[in-house]
């Protein structure tokens, strides 16, 4: 599955990291982790800190696929309003979300702490309100979001043009967000991991997977036999093809990145991500060596061939919407990219076993616009899982939402 088009920007500015061997004989361990991309780097690098013999197997090069294309905006807020999620599922299962995505971030600021070099920064976000008739379901939102003591404030229109020097009728800005560098995180961690005695197989396609009451047996393409005890499927969107359960819809979003600005020019876009709330949404956020990253766009296009013909133009009207809202800022797209994600019906992820599989295989699908926030939550989930503990949210983040 071709789940990416153009330059994207990770992958150009820090090249090929680290290379892994390809699998070339059979393996025992505790969990195989079926994917190396950030959702998959992060469930191992939890399994692995806390004493199982984790082994990742990813088909590609390591980070090559989604995660390359990420734009890695950071946040505890779904796409999906906490006042829908409570409408869906009551208030006190959406809370449960919205705030197990707060701690993410905190869990993300630490890891990357101990990591080092991965160009993490906490941020503010501000979610704006792109037409007026917008304006009110954003003051609800905000209203019960401060309800719940989540730290946000209320901005009106003067206050927008002020601060941040564009009109808009209502918005949001919550104190807790933040960045990072996906592609360099995950090689860092899947590093560390192999560093400490772990597998870590690149190029290796699994072909076949059985699994029985004591163990899950794998066959890679070519013929080598992986043992284990559990199974996580990290293989991000690709993950669908190993279900007959159709669980979300495919679509391709949009990004481009500029040349460094001036940090004058920036001013608190160097601080703050923004995102409005029209839908597909137009977001932006700076990078630790003062770029503009700028993505939206999105598409229900899941062919690669016509989704690589659209980038330039994407990114043109990506651009030409950043200078209407900042015409002083330079809007030169020096990389475009584009890639598949996923989305589920409510915006949330799906964690834990498929029926079709049993309690062996667990799957880590985090789809939507918080997929690596989605997946630090992931990580210990499905290890409780693994453990037959409970956990918050494990029903909530289940299959059993399509029942």
């Amino acid at each position: 599955m071709d789940l990416k088009s153009g330059y994207p920007f990770w992958a150009i500015k820090n090249g090929l990291m680290r290379t892994f061997p390809a699998l070339d004989h059979n393996i025992v361990c505790d969990v195989a982790i079926i994917g190396g991309g950030i959702t998959g780097a992060l469930i191992a690098d939890d399994l692995s800190s806390n004493g199982y013999a984790v082994a990742i197997i990813e088909q590609r090069d390591i980070g090559w696929g989604s995660t390359a294309a990420s734009t890695a905006l950071l946040q505890y807020e779904i796409d999906t309003h906490l006042t829908e999620l409570a409408a869906l599922y009551g208030e006190v299962d959406a809370l449960k979300a919205y705030r197990a995505c707060a701690e993410a971030i905190t869990d993300l600021q630490t890891l990357a702490e101990t990591v080092g070099d991965v160009d993490f920064e906490m941020q503010d976000s501000l979610y704006y309100a792109s037409r007026r008739r917008d304006k009110q379901p954003l003051k609800d939102e905000f209203l019960l979001r401060q309800k719940h003591g989540f730290d946000v404030e209320w901005l009106e229109p003067d206050g927008i043009k002020k601060q941040y020097g564009f009109k808009s009728s209502g918005a949001i800005l919550s104190k807790k967000a933040a960045r990072i560098d996906p592609y360099r995180l995950t090689h860092k961690l899947l590093d560390r991991m192999q560093s400490s005695g772990h597998h870590v197989y690149d190029r290796t396609e699994i072909k076949n997977l059985k699994p029985s009451a004591e163990q899950v047996e794998l066959t890679t393409t070519s013929g080598f036999k992986i043992s284990c005890q559990s199974v996580v499927m990290a293989t991000g969107y690709s993950s669908q093809k190993w279900l007959k359960q159709k669980v979300a819809s495919n679509r391709s979003s949009y990004a481009f990145i500029t040349d460094p600005i001036d940090p004058e020019l920036l001013g608190e876009l160097n601080r703050t991500m923004m995102w409005e709330s029209a839908r597909p949404y137009l977001y932006m956020r700076t990078t630790g060596d003062g770029r503009l990253l700028v993505g939206g766009e999105d598409d229900d296009i899941d062919i690669s061939a016509k989704r690589d013909k659209r980038v330039d133009k994407k990114a043109r009207t990506l651009a030409n919407k950043v200078e209407k809202l900042f015409p002083k800022l330079p809007m030169n797209p020096t990389f475009s990219w584009a890639g598949t994600f996923a989305e589920t019906e409510d915006g949330l992820p799906f964690f834990g076993p498929h029926k079709q599989y049993g309690e062996r295989v667990q799957f880590a699908m985090a789809y939507g616009g918080n997929g690596i926030t989605y997946s630090m939550i992931g990580a210990g989930l499905l290890r409780a899982n693994i453990e037959q503990r409970e956990h918050p949210l494990a029903e909530l983040f289940s299959f059993s939402r399509l029942d």
